[in-house]
């Protein structure tokens, strides 16, 4: 991938780099992890294992979020905040309908096109995945 193909790419990891560490944060430092855990019980969202998947939505964003940027281990990341927002689409915004002005899951699925976008097509030349898997190649060759 070259031009400006490589640089949308780069551009659209930034953009949901940035959304992701932001919401990541927001759960580990703004609200804190304690205020977190309540929110995802039975008091507030009602998700399975509320702990768990507070600690896993908060650092899979909060980190997930940081690689994307990089452009580092891109589908495994996608992956993993493909399954977040999976959960929150079921365990939160499926009940408000489609739109997001009413909690709907309008947000988080247009969050999953653009993880699918980003974590599974080329990277770019702006990506350390693309660095290491061209020197992998390199070696397999060898």
């Amino acid at each position: 991938m070259s031009g400006f193909g490589s640089v949308a790419q780069f551009l659209a990891r930034l953009i949901l780099g940035i959304i992701f560490i932001a919401h990541g944060w927001q759960k580990l430092m703004t609200q804190g992890m304690d205020a977190t855990k309540v929110a995802f019980g039975p008091a507030g969202m009602d998700v399975p294992f509320p702990d768990l998947a507070a600690y896993y939505a908060t650092w899979v964003e909060l980190v997930g979020g940081i690689l994307l940027i990089l452009g580092l281990l891109l589908p495994i990341v996608a992956t993993l905040l493909i399954a977040d927002m999976i959960g929150a689409i079921v365990f939160v915004h499926w009940d408000a309908g489609f739109w997001n002005a009413d909690s709907g899951y309008e947000w988080p699925l247009a969050l999953i096109a653009g993880l699918l976008a980003v974590g599974y097509t080329s990277a770019g030349r702006a990506a350390a995945d693309s660095y290491i898997l061209r020197r992998r190649r390199r070696t397999d060759v060898v």
